[in-house]
């Protein structure tokens, strides 16, 4: 009997359980350890009996002659504190606006949401056009000096030039997730505080923060992790230019093997590269899971 039911569970686990393990071991699993062993050869990614073990000469000369690398390293670091920081902060006063009584709060969080809809490369290329066409119409009929510099021409330009696409398009996201828990806050603590003396903003920070913070964790968390990913915005918008003055990682890593033919040095990069998101997301939930209070 006992044999039996054993039996039927494990069916049960394997009918259910079985293809989903499937579908992550052949598109996840086994990928990711071919790119493993690929980061220790020298491979041009045609020819599979053309893969040179090479071991760590790929890391070598990553870490002490690739300056490419480390400058788009620093690029995206930069790019990453910047957006988390104005994504997360634009998405929160969206939430605090759209969650008081004003009319027409509906329709605002569907427009502020939409853009999140579009994809990359397509809003990349929309964005473009507005950069290059549409702010320079505007320069001309204003005279306003902003709207005539050379956006995506200049290593500063095309750097706030992406800063300003990826806040833009994120912030709608994020701010769906604080709306949720804002609208969870319960009320009676919002009043208890103002009947106390709490002002808005002291209500805000002293009451409201402390209970939203299991919200604050995911919104950092994948702004932070879309940051380091971002490829789509820099291929459509700048393609990495002026040189390579904008080259994200990802990008770093999409040109040395997709357009270098380096796909030994490619993948080394990207096991790098996961690490580097690995340690730094795992160090950010870790630190925000501390402050969450239970509500």
């Amino acid at each position: 009997m006992k044999a039996s039911k054993r039996v039927s569970e494990w069916t049960q686990q394997t009918i259910f359980v079985g293809p989903g393990l499937l579908a992550f071991t052949l598109i996840v699993l086994i990928p990711f350890l071919l790119g493993f062993y690929y980061s220790f050869t020298e491979w041009n990614g045609l020819d599979l009996d053309k893969a040179k073990w090479i071991g760590m000469n790929n890391f070598q000369r990553i870490f002490l002659h690739d300056d490419n690398f480390w400058t788009a390293f620093r690029f995206t670091l930069k790019f990453t504190v910047l957006t988390v920081v104005g994504a997360n902060l634009l998405a929160f006063l969206l939430a605090l606006m759209l969650t008081s009584a004003m009319k027409g709060r509906n329709a605002l969080r569907t427009i502020f949401f939409l853009p999140n809809v579009i994809g990359g490369i397509l809003l990349g290329y929309i964005w473009q056009f507005i950069f290059t066409k549409g702010f320079k119409t505007i320069g001309e009929l204003t005279g306003w000096s902003l709207f005539e510099l050379p956006w995506l021409g200049t290593p500063g330009t095309g750097f706030w030039g992406l800063v300003i696409v990826f806040i833009w398009q994120t912030a709608g996201y994020m701010m769906v997730i604080y709306i949720a828990a804002i609208v969870g806050v319960p009320k009676d603590l919002i009043e208890a505080a103002r009947i106390d003396g709490a002002s808005y903003f002291q209500t805000i920070r002293k009451v409201m923060l402390p209970l939203v913070v299991p919200a604050i964790t995911i919104c950092l968390f994948l702004t932070t992790s879309n940051a380091f990913k971002m490829f789509d915005l820099n291929l459509s918008l700048t393609k990495g230019g002026p040189g390579t003055s904008t080259q994200s990682l990802a990008y770093n890593i999409y040109a040395e093997a997709l357009v270098n033919n380096r796909y030994g040095l490619g993948t080394a990069k990207a096991l790098l590269f996961f690490l580097v998101i690995s340690i730094i997301s795992v160090t950010q939930v870790w630190l925000t899971k501390r402050k969450e209070v239970e509500a």
